[in-house]
């Protein structure tokens, strides 16, 4: 699932290695790498990360290139 974790958990406002995004979370290191190498989720952990990072879950995991394709199976 394309996202943009990653790049929340290294801006400035954030500045977070993998393994302390993994201890606010309450997972593990290897689960927050597979999310931002694009592995599915739960709806638990999509709200978890979106409550962390204050935003909107679709903001973080429904990027323009998931809508693109989601657009071209409608079509």
């Amino acid at each position: 699932m394309d996202n943009i974790v990653k790049q929340l958990r290294v801006s400035q406002g954030f500045n977070l290695t993998q393994e302390e995004l993994a201890k606010a979370l309450g997972v593990s290191r290897h689960t927050i790498m597979s999310i931002e190498n694009g592995g599915n989720t739960t709806g638990e952990m999509v709200l978890k990360i979106a409550n962390f990072f204050g935003k909107d879950p679709r903001e973080i995991f429904f990027t323009s290139n998931v809508a693109q394709s989601l657009q071209g199976q409608l079509a």
